[in-house]
């Protein structure tokens, strides 16, 4: 089964997602609120796809640094990431540390979102 790990999300948001990626793929949805325990989790747990909130919801530290700390490490580095945002220069700024182009919570219903998760999990 693929497993999702879906980070810094509100509980709104967080439901959304959940049901975007259930409409594709049978998964186990991981959700936690920071990027430490993101990095502890991600050590412990093979994890298929990280999705990362650009400013997370508990104390709005900028999802970046999650991307940034998975690209150094040796271990999380070649795991999938994804930023969620609307904005694409958030998305730019994401795909130079290392992430794969995501998508924002107003694009769960666009064909272009559900591809973009399903080349990564193919």
């Amino acid at each position: 089964m693929t497993t999702i790990m879906s980070v810094g999300q509100c509980n709104p948001d967080h439901n959304a997602i959940a049901r975007f990626l259930n409409s594709l793929f049978e998964c186990k949805i991981i959700r936690i609120s920071t990027t430490e325990e993101a990095i502890e989790s991600l050590k412990e747990e093979k994890v298929d796809l990280v999705l990362v909130n650009r400013k997370l919801d508990m104390d709005y530290t900028d999802g970046m640094i999650l991307i940034e700390k998975m690209q150094k490490d040796l271990i999380l580095k070649d795991i999938p990431v994804m930023l969620i945002s609307n904005y694409p220069e958030y998305q730019e700024e994401a795909m130079k540390l290392g992430a794969r182009r995501g998508f924002g919570k107003s694009e769960l219903q666009l064909e272009e979102s559900k591809n973009r998760v399903a080349n990564v999990l193919s």
